[in-house]
């Protein structure tokens, strides 16, 4: 009886992570660059495993589950804003932080601080070729006005990433590949940070496809989440039902037991 109580439990906490997943990615269904979450059973890992003879000891007692991040593309959609950027392929932008560390996003929202760099909303670097990308300073009644929106206006990026102030060349946009994306490791502002595991590599100038005024969007079907949302809570309510009906049986046992 005890048994069929654990193994009703052990039942429903994948489909807990499931739910905590699938909240998350229709959450941020509107996210630019988000990349979506999937929960995988460890069981299917371990049968390939088996499959090919290699040594593995699962543990029953271990999270059943797992999760990876679904890379594929989201949609384009034009923005009309000079500093939205959009990878029209594959690759990274790469970004620096405060304390100089490098990340990888997908998320190609941009503005410019102070100083004229190019950073993403909560202040990362975007980086070129030539270190992070700075606009340089503009003089003139708008840029008087409003010097981010003067700025901006004369910033054009072609397609192969190379960065355009008033027709000048002053960067270009640095784009990483990575062969083993799985590899990365996600914050919670959407970026990646590389592990000691990945490989990655420059991307050419002739691989660059990014498309200025454009952002890419997040890689989330909502009608395929909003399905999943439903088996996963269909099936969670199915091992309540066996917890309550074992647990009903076990305190009818009980009260037999007393008066026999």
């Amino acid at each position: 009886m005890l048994r069929e109580l654990h193994t009703a439990a052990m039942g429903m906490i994948p489909q807990m992570t499931r739910l905590e997943v699938i909240s998350n990615n229709i959450a941020n269904v509107s996210t630019p660059g988000f990349r979506r979450e999937v929960v995988f059973e460890h069981a299917l890992t371990e049968a390939k495993r088996n499959l090919y003879n290699t040594q593995s000891e699962p543990e029953p007692e271990d999270t059943t589950v797992g999760t990876y991040y679904d890379f594929s593309k989201g949609g384009i959609s034009r923005s009309g804003n000079p500093l939205d950027f959009a990878i029209n392929g594959d690759g990274f932008f790469t970004v620096l932080d405060a304390q100089g560390n490098e990340m990888l996003t997908r998320t190609g929202r941009f503005m410019l601080n102070p100083q004229g760099y190019v950073t993403t909303p909560d202040g990362k670097m975007l980086m070129g070729d030539g270190g992070p990308i700075q606009i340089p300073m503009m003089a003139g009644t708008l840029a008087a006005v409003n010097p981010d929106v003067a700025r901006a206006s004369q910033i054009s990026v072609a397609e192969n990433g190379e960065v355009f102030f008033n027709e000048i060349p002053i960067n270009s946009i640095k784009l990483v590949q990575v062969e083993n994306p799985q590899s990365l490791r996600r914050n919670a502002d959407q970026t990646f940070i590389p592990t000691p595991e990945t490989i990655m590599n420059e991307a050419f100038e002739g691989d660059k496809m990014v498309k200025q005024f454009h952002l890419e969007g997040s890689n989330v079907n909502i009608v395929s989440e909003m399905v999943q949302m439903i088996e996963a809570q269909r099936q969670f309510e199915f091992g309540q039902k066996v917890i309550q009906t074992n647990d009903s049986t076990l305190d009818y046992s009980i009260e037999l037991g007393r008066f026999s």
